[in-house]
């Protein structure tokens, strides 16, 4: 069996991730704790580390049967065919989250520039840097198709 990738409704990925164990369906939605600031109060969160994407190990048979799982909207496609990820990439996903991790520490950098991250869930992916700030670096990784933001 394969990993495939599933793109859901926007803040539907853990409860997606919840329907499909319930009907047998193995799935891996990687997560992060980030604090979250309301007008009153801090708090904690646990948040998807990739937005609207889920991991399901399924085999070829059975691939539409999450379809009947409310906030799945489609597969994931790459060159035409469903994506698939493969088991050593999704058990280093997993190792890199559950060790802790620093920041990344950047000192110049430019838009524009490619930068390979070394540390974190998205440790050895190159990216090109799509915006600076004071305290992130927005990076485009067109290897998975997503941006993500880093703070150092």
């Amino acid at each position: 069996m394969n990993w495939f990738v599933i793109y859901t409704k926007p803040q539907q990925e853990l409860k997606v991730l919840e329907r499909l164990q319930k009907i047998n369906i193995e799935a891996y939605c990687p997560v992060i704790e980030e604090v979250r600031q309301w007008s009153d109060r801090k708090k904690k969160v646990i948040v998807p580390l990739i937005k609207s994407y889920v991991f399901i190990r399924v085999d070829f048979e059975n691939r539409f049967k999450v379809f009947d799982v409310p906030g799945v909207v489609r597969y994931l496609f790459w060159m035409g065919k469903p994506a698939i990820v493969y088991d050593n990439e999704i058990i280093a996903l997993r190792e890199s989250l559950t060790n802790s991790y620093s920041a990344l520490k950047i000192e110049t950098i430019a838009v524009g520039e490619r930068l390979k991250i070394k540390q974190g869930p998205f440790q050895n992916n190159e990216g090109t840097v799509v915006k600076v700030n004071a305290k992130h670096v927005t990076i485009a990784l067109e290897q998975l198709g997503i941006i993500v933001s880093i703070t150092y």
